[in-house]
């Protein structure tokens, strides 16, 4: 097994200490271009999300390369490392369908389990022209990442997979009984929608909070204030987070390892060593089955390291893509 560690300490203030959002600043106390890279709209038809328009940020020029963020987020989630990798990449970041701006029809009845978002991946891949790329994966979009690459070994290059959850324990098993609960998706919707910025405020976690601001509350709140926004999202909570497929997921690398089948793809796992959310230890249970993965263990950060220390990653990434 190999092990790297960034060369660049990590400064954080009081880890995750949650600051108010009447405190918030208007704006990020670290600029970014986020919003004037180029931005379009990819026209998709995928069963389970129906047709529907992909909203995707994309940059530069050279090798494609995917970027997938993670619940709760959006392509934003990826603001302070795209200028940086479109120096050598053609860089995609799509918004997953029905977070961001990539907004479903009315009529369509979407299915959030994570084969269907592995599937939608592998159509928009096609859809774009870029199989074969590389891709980083945050958070959710890791874990749907590795899904896809499983299912479709070419559909990757590379893969880098930024603190996803891998093993079904008692805070996702606790989540899926109770949103099985008559009802509660339905109340949970409309707690929501009455005020989705402070929602997003709550739920998204860094290691150094100072860098949150209204306007990514406003980010991530936008698309809550809908009622098929708040569905969308409640969706992903109770399909895409199932136990039983983290479960799956472990059990498949578990067997391909004893039958000595390394993962399809190249795979670099990048993990924190503290984190509320996506605790350290589904990192490891990755890396127990994937015994051939590079491994890289980010101190003093959250599951968003493109965030927290996107200068750390940009070295992680940089030494794992150009080998």
């Amino acid at each position: 097994m190999r092990q790297g560690a960034p060369s660049m300490a990590v400064m954080s203030r009081t880890p995750f200490q949650q600051g108010r959002f009447e405190q918030l600043p208007a704006e990020p106390r670290r600029p970014h271009d986020y919003f004037s890279l180029p931005s379009e709209e990819v026209p998709l038809a995928v069963p389970g999300f129906g047709e529907h328009r992909v909203f995707l940020k994309r940059a530069g020029s050279g090798p494609p390369l995917l970027l997938v963020h993670g619940l709760m987020t959006s392509s934003y989630s990826f603001r302070y490392i795209i200028p940086q990798l479109a120096e050598r990449f053609e860089v995609l970041a799509p918004d997953l369908p029905g977070a961001g701006r990539t907004r479903l029809s009315d009529d369509a009845s979407p299915d959030f389990s994570a084969d269907s978002l592995a599937a939608w991946l592998q159509a928009f891949v096609d859809a774009v022209g870029i199989r074969g790329c590389d891709a980083v994966g945050n958070s959710l979009g890791g874990y749907l990442c590795m899904k896809a690459a499983l299912r479709d070994h070419t559909l990757f290059g590379h893969l880098v997979n930024l603190h996803s959850p891998a093993r079904p324990n008692l805070r996702l098993r606790a989540l899926h009984q109770a949103l099985r609960v008559p009802g509660i998706q339905r109340g949970l919707s409309a707690f929501i929608r009455r005020a989705p910025e402070r929602w997003a405020h709550r739920n998204v976690h860094y290691a150094d909070e100072s860098l949150k601001s209204l306007e990514e509350a406003r980010a991530y709140g936008e698309p809550l204030t809908s009622e098929r926004g708040a569905r969308a999202f409640i969706g992903y909570l109770a399909e895409a987070l199932d136990p039983r497929g983290f479960q799956e997921l472990l059990s498949e690398l578990e067997a391909r390892s004893r039958r000595g089948l390394p993962f399809p793809v190249p795979l670099l796992l990048v993990y924190s060593d503290r984190d509320p959310i996506v605790e350290p230890a589904h990192g490891d249970a990755l890396r127990r089955v994937v015994p051939e993965a590079d491994f890289v263990r980010i101190p003093g950060v959250s599951h968003f390291p493109q965030v927290d220390a996107p200068e750390v990653l940009l070295e992680a990434l940089s030494a794992f893509l150009q080998r």
